[in-house]
C-alpha cells in the first residue's frame, strides 16, 4: 500500500462518513461515531476485496468498490 492510496482511502471514507452524517443528522458526536465506523468498513472491506481478489472498481492498490461497499455496510 502506498502512502498516496492510504490517504485517498482515509478521505474518501471520511467523505461518505461525513455524507452519512449530512442525510442522517446528529451532533459532533454522531458525527464522530460514523467516520469512525466508516473508517472501519472501509479498511475492512479493502481487506476483504484483497483476500477475495475481487478487482470492482480498482483503483491502483484499493479496491474501492468493496472497500465502499464495506463501509456503506457498517454505516447504515
Amino acid at each position: 500500500m502506498t502512502l498516496p492510496a492510504l490517504i485517498f482511502g482515509i478521505l474518501f471514507s471520511t467523505l461518505l462518513g461525513a455524507l452519512f452524517h449530512l442525510l442522517r443528522g446528529g451532533g459532533a458526536g454522531r458525527l464522530l461515531l460514523y467516520l469512525l465506523v466508516s473508517w472501519l468498513g472501509f479498511w475492512a472491506g479493502h481487506a476483504w476485496g484483497v483476500a477475495q481478489n475481487w478487482d470492482f472498481i480498482r483503483l491502483g492498490p484499493l479496491r474501492l468498490g468493496a472497500a465502499g461497499g464495506g463501509s456503506l455496510l457498517l454505516l447504515i
